[in-house]
Formats: structure tokens, C-alpha cells, sequence
């Protein structure tokens, strides 16, 4: 005959394994339930959500309560919005932290970081690209499917625009380096403007390339932001260029003001001497004219054709008498009057 024992009969290891077992249903019922649920989520209104079925595309979901399967049936990704515009700093293009202690500490790099964030211009120059891009998912199925690929790629294309746009270039239309030329060439001025939106167009038109290549990134830019710098080496070089520049045309400017205003007072002083010899000759030929009027009246005189020859004879006694010998020449020898003087031997006049 059998014994049957109840619960309160049984032993402490049979209820240990009782209480156990519960226990352990309990918590796979709890997991499986957290595992069917585990894709039922929100998404923010700034993203979408991707659904994968085994690795397929199955849906692209919008904002909103998501709705699919637990994985591995369904994979959800969440992408950015269309309408969100991520930023991504080019870090490909700087200098390398070794390359930039080694710059602060002053010492000499070796030729493995002497090229480190540097491009090469057109002009054989080395400039420095800051680079950020601004672009928007296009296609959320090419974004998920690049996965990883697409920053590393974005930076390679990036760095080859950045490379082909200096190249095409020479320092002064990348960035100012000698302000002189900005106002005697104004292309130059147009080219530096338009090194953003070539190098926008240089990435976009490598972005095709890989599309129609079948390798789409899935991404559109939206803009390009490009600041240009010179090496850290070369700066205090062309600083010190700019200052002398700067002197220089100072220089010309203080010059040309000197110049202009010893101009202004050389003809100044011309003006004042050709109105002083003006008014000195004016002077002279009123004064010459006055002391020659009575014998311009006498010769202009016909009516008494010997008065003239009387106011010389009257005149000629006071002319002779201040001489203190007078030797006079017979008629026939060239009718000449020798004068003698203390001061001179002789003076003769006609």
C-alpha cells in the first residue's frame, strides 16, 4: 500500500527546488515578453527607423510608434530625418596631435609628420584647410547598408576636393597672404570666394560617381564651410611681410604728401616771383618812359627841326663839366668824344 505525503510533509530541498522552478518560469516569461516587445518603440521626431527582415529592406518608418517584430526577425535601425542637418568636421585634414606637440615644443619635425595637414597650392605654397560638412540622409536603406563606410568615406572625398581645389590654386586666391593684390586684381578676390563652393561641387560631383558606381552613401550635402590658415611656421614670416608692406606703402603715401605739398608752395613761390619781375618790369619801363618822354616829344616835334639840337648843347656843358679832361676829335675821325676820369684812363662815346 502506497503512502502519499503532502506539501506540508515535504522536505526543504523538495520546496527549494519548487520555489526554484517558479522563480526561473517566472523570469523566462519576463524575458520572453521583454524579447517579443523588445522592437515596439517610439521614434523621435527627428529620426526614422529602418525595418529589416533577415537582413532585407522590409519598411521605412517615419516618427512615431514603431510597430515589428523581435530580431533576428526583424532588425530595426534608427537613421536620421530628411529634415536633419548633421554636422561632421573633417578631422582628416588637420594636423596630427604629434605633428602639433612637436610644433609647440618648437622642435624640428621628422619627415614622417613635416607634411601633416598641409596642402599643396598651385604656386608650390602650403596652406592649411579647416574643413566642416552639412549634409541630410537621402536614402535611409543606402545610409544603413554603408553603415560604418560612410564617415570614412565622406573624409576621404573631402580630403580629395580639398587636394584638387588647392592644387588648381595659387596662395592668393585661397586666402590673404598679400593684401595688395586684392585691390589691383579683383579676380583674385571672386577665386578665393568661389574655394567653398568648389570644393562643394568637387565632393558632390565624387558622391555621383559613387551612386551611379552602386556604391551610394545615401547622403546629399547642404552647404560647405571652408576656413583657410597658414601654417603656424610660416605666420610670423608673413606677418612680418605685412608690416613692411604696411610701412612701406606709409612711406610712399607720407612721400607723396611731402612731394605734393613742396609742389604747392615751389609754385606758390613761382607765382610770387613772376608777379614781382612782372611789376619790377612794368616799373622800370613806366620809369624809362618817363625819363625818355621829353625826347620822345622832341623827336615826334617837326615844326622846329633845331630845337633838339639846342637842348643838347645847353645839356652837354653839365655832362662835360664832371669830366675832368675832354679831348676832342676832329669830325672826320669817326666823330668819337674821348672822356677821361679819376676811375678810368678813358671813355669814349659816340
Amino acid at each position: 500500500m502506497s503512502e502519499h505525503r503532502s506539501p506540508e510533509s515535504a522536505g526543504p530541498w523538495t520546496q527549494s527546488i519548487r520555489l526554484a522552478f517558479f522563480a526561473l518560469l517566472a523570469l523566462t516569461l519576463l524575458a520572453a515578453g521583454v524579447w517579443l516587445f523588445s522592437n515596439v518603440r517610439q521614434i523621435p521626431a527627428d529620426s526614422q527607423a529602418v525595418v529589416l527582415s533577415f537582413g532585407a529592406q522590409q519598411r521605412v518608418e517615419g516618427p512615431g510608434l514603431l510597430l515589428a517584430w523581435p530580431s533576428p526577425i526583424n532588425d530595426v535601425v534608427i537613421v536620421p530625418a530628411f529634415d536633419r542637418v548633421i554636422e561632421h568636421h573633417v578631422t582628416a585634414l588637420m594636423r596630427s596631435s604629434d605633428a602639433q606637440e612637436m610644433d609647440f615644443q618648437g622642435a624640428s619635425s621628422n619627415d614622417t609628420l613635416a607634411g601633416s595637414g598641409y596642402l599643396l597650392t598651385g604656386d608650390a605654397g602650403v596652406v592649411q584647410l579647416d574643413i566642416s560638412v552639412f549634409y541630410r540622409v537621402r536614402t535611409p536603406m543606402a545610409w544603413v547598408l554603408q553603415g560604418p563606410h560612410v564617415i570614412p568615406a565622406l573624409d576621404r572625398l573631402v580630403e580629395r576636393a580639398a587636394v584638387a581645389v588647392c592644387a588648381s590654386r595659387d596662395l592668393d586666391t585661397i586666402l590673404v597672404a598679400r593684401p595688395e593684390i586684392m585691390g589691383s586684381d579683383s579676380n583674385v578676390a571672386q577665386l578665393r570666394e568661389r574655394l567653398r563652393a568648389d570644393v562643394q561641387h568637387n565632393v558632390e560631383q565624387n558622391l555621383l560617381r559613387l551612386a551611379n558606381a552602386g556604391a551610394d552613401l545615401g547622403i546629399t550635402l547642404e552647404r560647405v564651410t571652408v576656413q583657410s590658415t597658414l601654417p603656424r611656421a610660416t605666420v610670423s614670416a608673413f606677418n612680418a611681410v605685412l608690416t613692411a608692406t604696411q610701412q612701406a606703402s606709409q612711406a610712399v603715401a607720407s612721400a607723396r604728401t611731402d612731394a605734393s605739398l613742396t609742389r604747392q608752395k615751389a609754385t606758390q613761390r613761382v607765382d610770387q616771383l613772376l608777379q614781382i619781375s612782372q611789376a619790377n618790369a612794368q616799373e622800370n619801363v613806366a620809369k624809362a618812359q618817363a625819363d625818355t618822354a621829353t625826347i620822345t616829344r622832341l623827336t615826334r616835334n617837326h615844326s622846329d627841326p633845331d630845337l633838339l639840337a639846342r637842348i643838347y648843347r645847353e645839356r652837354i656843358a653839365a655832362i662835360l663839366a664832371q669830366a675832368e679832361s675832354v679831348v676832342t676829335i676832329a669830325p672826320q675821325d669817326d666823330a668819337h668824344l674821348i672822356l677821361q676820369t679819376a676811375g678810368q684812363k678813358d671813355t669814349s662815346t659816340p
